[in-house]
């Protein structure tokens, strides 16, 4: 029999007789503190938001059933070995026994309803047969695909929405869905047309943290830079901020392990980030290239659809299926899979004509988990049973999805960095660029790269910078970060966790050098631009939220991206994000991508008509708006910079909850990494989705935080508690012991 205790901030911990009892008691308070989150996550894993959330999550259902993501974990189940599965499946067990108690304390359920649907099933179709059949073929087609299961409340008169039923692959689906684009494989759309229009010689400008990468920090501090002669492990993952939050602070207790760390909602154990007394360890996204595209060519014959391939025209895997859309039509679509992969974007041009009719070109996706049916959870349960550092590198051995860097430090001194996943080998171009199908060379070995290592010997840092992973990928973080946080650990001979939140809260913007260097050099100006040139001269850099030094750089920043992302050098690269499904747009956007590359683009000489005089007409029309500007006297960087997370639906108005959306410290290149997107928004969507305190030394002597709090129930007393501390960078302990803890009652 499981026991549920909780601590002063409602964070569950679990105790139970053995590792599938404890799995279920995990899967089921889970399913009572996030019930509505991991619904929408079993939706979106299964490409059937739409369903409730209406024609805006269309686009991400259609790339969700085009990847084949269910379809992959349902694949990836059926290869685990048979106590990992069972293991999934207890978890699995338990999210079903809590979802209906789960789903009464949410009132999202009850607020939302299901679109009409004929069955509770998927609704499949059949085989496209015309040639423009669900919009494919010449005009391209809208892809979709796997339709889950659902078991939502429908019909004439049904009110609210019932949560649907997990199947054993559910947990495995909601894992790909979190991080199939982790590896930016969009990126190589990008590349590949700023080669063609600009150059290759240009490609490396714009190679600097593109949408949606980096921000994560991570750091070991070993035994001999500490207060208590034992490693501290510190850090923060850094995501889209969603709320409830990503991560779920969890203990999980049994006579084989006790862990403490952050797990994600709908996943059993603790992947990225844990705690289990005499071992502990922490991640960083890679950055790595494991992810191919392909550029086909298709037709269609004979009531199916083929793609040319090395050898000639072959026959590819394609059927129709439905998504349904609360308030609009449902949307018929075809799901079409080569020998290289799935079918994610099209060209809609015909290029050709055959005996069969038209061709036309499409990208299909290549991801090691669909290949390799592994996603890597044999690791999960092994990471639990570690007692040292030895033990989490063998269970590491087992990982797949995502790749990343590892940390990792035990009470006897064992010490580990290294990369844990799966990266295929296969010729160099495929990692650049989109890859001619039709030609041979570009083929998978049957292996894959050996992951890198380094000991120990000293203070270590991990933040997406080109470090241990340099060979297993393309584009990396800028060095900021990791540079920065080595100086600030260097600064002091000894270290306590306490100390980190000055780490993790740290502001300074290195990145901002170029641009104040160009202002410094400018001439001309009016008075109002000369004082608010010498104004940020003078400026510490730091971007603290009370700052109006900052907001001013801000301000001034956003209006240089703008006037360059409409430079002539830079036009042919406008619109590309129109030709592209929307999940990949954020890839191909022009006035993003200048705003992550303005360092490169204002010190370049690469670019015929930017260099560092052409480049004085912008600089110098973007500080001179922002000077004549009366709404921003006063205005300090938290008034703009302000944070607003994700949801699946807006808020509900609870009396007397404190707002969320606070205005924020930090900025995309600082240690505390709260990423805007300059010339787009000040406003933050991203930043650090949990902070942790790993110490060796007594885990007790531990911190975390997390945005928000443990709960996902709106109005429940641990819903917002810990969110104020979040926001001013501060942590709260990590209690283990058991008769600090309050036992929780539940009804079997």
């Amino acid at each position: 029999m499981s026991r549920v205790y909780r601590d002063a901030w409602g964070i569950p911990h679990l105790r139970a007789g053995d590792p599938y009892e404890l799995a279920f008691a995990q899967g089921r308070v889970t399913a009572l503190d996030r019930a509505w989150q991991i619904e929408v996550e079993r939706r979106r894993a299964t490409g059937t938001s739409a369903e409730i959330l209406g024609p805006d999550a269309v686009p991400w259902d259609r790339f969700a059933r085009q990847a084949r993501l269910a379809d992959t974990a349902e694949r990836c189940l059926h290869a685990l070995d048979g106590d990992t599965a069972r293991w999934v499946g207890a978890y699995v067990d338990g999210v079903n026994a809590g979802l209906p108690e789960g789903a009464r304390r949410a009132p999202e359920f009850a607020a939302t309803e299901a679109a009409p649907r004929e069955a509770a099933g998927p609704r499949t179709t059949g085989p496209a047969t015309g040639p423009d059949a669900a919009g494919l073929g010449a005009a391209g087609f809208t892809a979709t695909g796997h339709a889950a299961t659902g078991h939502a409340a429908t019909g004439p008169g049904a009110r609210g929405l019932a949560p649907g039923r997990w199947e054993p692959w559910t947990p495995m689906a909601i894992w790909l869905s979190h991080h199939i684009l982790f590896a930016h494989f969009p990126a190589k759309l990008w590349r590949e047309a700023v080669a063609e229009r600009l150059g290759p010689e240009a490609v490396a400008l714009f190679a600097a943290d593109g949408p949606g990468s980096g921000g994560s920090n991570g750091w070991l501090v070993p035994g001999d830079r500490t207060a208590t002669g034992a490693a501290l492990i510190a850090g923060d993952p850094h995501r889209f901020i969603e709320d409830p939050g990503f991560y779920q602070q969890i203990r999980l207790a049994c006579p084989e392990f006790d862990v403490v760390g952050l797990a994600v909602p709908g996943v059993p154990g603790i992947a990225h980030f844990g705690h289990a007394g005499s071992v502990a360890w922490a991640i960083t996204n890679a950055m790595a290239d494991y992810q191919d595209l392909y550029r086909e060519r298709l037709r269609r014959g004979d009531g199916r659809v083929e793609a040319l391939g090395p050898d000639g025209w072959r026959p590819c895997e394609a059927h129709v299926e439905v998504v349904e859309v609360a308030g609009e039509a449902p949307v018929e679509v075809e799901v079409v899979e080569t020998e290289r992969g799935p079918v994610v974007m099209v060209d809609a041009r015909v290029r050709g004509e055959t005996g069969h009719g038209p061709v036309w070109e499409a990208v299909s996706l290549r991801y090691p988990p669909r290949v390799r049916r592994d996603l890597g959870f044999a690791a999960l349960p092994a990471l639990l049973r570690a007692k040292t550092v030895a033990d989490v590198d063998r269970a590491l051995g087992r990982w797949a999805e995502p790749v990343n860097v590892v940390l990792a430090a035990d009470t006897g001194g064992g010490l580990l960095h290294r990369v844990a996943g799966v990266v295929p080998v296969r010729p160099p171009d495929n990692a650049l660029r989109v890859v001619p199908a039709w030609e041979p060379g570009h083929e998978w070995a049957d292996r894959h790269a050996p992951m890198p290592r380094r000991a120990i010997g000293g203070i270590t840092v991990m933040a997406n910078e080109r470090g241990i992973a340099a060979p297993l990928g393309v584009e990396f973080a800028p060095p900021y970060r990791a540079d920065r946080i080595r100086r600030l650990l260097d600064a002091s001979p000894r270290w306590s966790a306490g100390d980190m939140a000055a780490v993790h809260t740290d502001t300074l913007l290195p990145s901002a050098g170029p641009l104040l260097d160009l202002l410094a050099g400018l001439d001309g100006l009016t008075p109002e631009a000369v004082r608010l040139r010498d104004r940020l001269s003078a400026w510490d850099r730091r971007m603290d939220a009370g700052s109006t030094d900052a907001a001013a750089y801000a301000a001034v920043r956003a209006e240089v991206v703008r006037r360059l992302a409409t430079h002539p050098a830079l036009t042919s690269l406008a619109g590309l994000d129109a030709a592209v499904p929307e999940v990949f747009r954020p890839w191909l956007a022009l006035t993003p991508r200048v705003a992550y590359a303005l360092e490169s683009l204002l010190t370049t000489d690469l670019l015929p008509g930017l260099d560092r005089a052409a480049l004085a007409e912008p600089v110098r029309a973007a500080l001179e708006d922002v000077a004549t500007r009366d709404e921003m006297t006063g205005l300090r960087w938290g008034d703009l910079h302000r944070l607003t997370p994700w949801r699946a639906l807006p808020a509900p108005a609870i009396p007397g909850a404190a707002p969320v959306e606070a205005g924020l410290p930090g900025d995309h290149d600082c240690v505390l990494s709260t990423s805007s997107v300059p010339g787009v928004t000040h406003h933050c969507a991203r930043g650090p989705a949990a902070r942790y305190v790993w110490d060796l030394a007594r885990r007790d002597g531990s911190l975390w935080i997390v945005p928000f709090g443990a709960s996902g129930v709106p109005g429940d007393p641990h819903w917002r508690d810990q969110h104020p501390l979040w926001l001013r960078g501060e942590l709260v302990p990590v209690i283990t012991d058991w008769n600090r803890l309050t036992e929780e009652r539940h009804d079997p």
